[in-house]
């Protein structure tokens, strides 16, 4: 593991095999990669066997650039509490370098005082809930959207845990990008809950991402 972790700290991303276990269970990650997804304050891509090794996701055989529209999108888990350059930047170059769109998922919930019966909720409430998520989102990405206008970007704000929706989003994707905050605690470092379902349950390869 050390070995590994000391190579991602020079490397510009670092891949991971992993045994793929079909679409509908994901990946099989073992102890070596999650210390080192744990620890790597680089970009690592956990790739395993599956249907999306058919696409063509990356260059031509005569190593031109893909053609455009034919490779399944790039999928980003993005959190609007502390978004991040280094997430952002990530998903867009690999979009654009795919010439496929981003699928951007967020994830969000109900305030706690609606957890008591989210039924009794008023649909105009909800709704303007939902909206303001959703004009939330487009906020976050309207800088990277100037950036990069040759990618298409599409955003999906729904309500409930961001990992389900990400790994439903998986299953029609040729990689999956999601983020993990470098932070120490006194029981060492560790993947976040969202990263940990998607490495596990993930049809796509997924790359996971440092960031502050």
């Amino acid at each position: 593991m050390s070995v590994l972790a000391g190579a991602a700290q020079e490397a510009e991303v670092l891949v991971l095999g992993s045994r793929g276990l079909g679409a509908m269970t994901g990946f099989l990650v073992g102890s070596v990669s999650q210390a080192v997804l744990a620890h790597a304050e680089r970009p690592v891509v956990v790739v395993g066997t599956g249907p999306w090794m058919d696409s063509v996701c990356l260059s031509t055989p005569d190593g031109g650039r893909p053609q455009e529209g034919v490779c399944q999108p790039v999928v980003l888990g993005l959190d609007l509490s502390r978004p991040c350059d280094e997430l952002l930047d990530y998903a867009f170059d690999a979009a654009a370098t795919r010439r496929t769109p981003l699928h951007v998922v967020h994830g969000w919930s109900m305030p706690p005082a609606y957890d008591f019966d989210p039924a009794l909720i008023a649909p105009e409430v909800r709704d303007g809930m939902a909206a303001a998520q959703a004009t939330a989102l487009g906020d976050a990405l309207r800088p990277w959207r100037g950036k990069s206008p040759e990618v298409r970007v599409e955003e999906q704000s729904a309500i409930g845990p961001a990992a389900g929706h990400l790994v439903e989003a998986a299953a029609a994707a040729c990689l999956v990008v999601v983020g993990r905050r470098l932070r120490r605690s006194a029981l060492g470092t560790h993947l976040g809950p969202v990263a940990h379902a998607v490495l596990h349950h993930s049809a796509a390869p997924v790359a996971v991402v440092p960031h502050p």
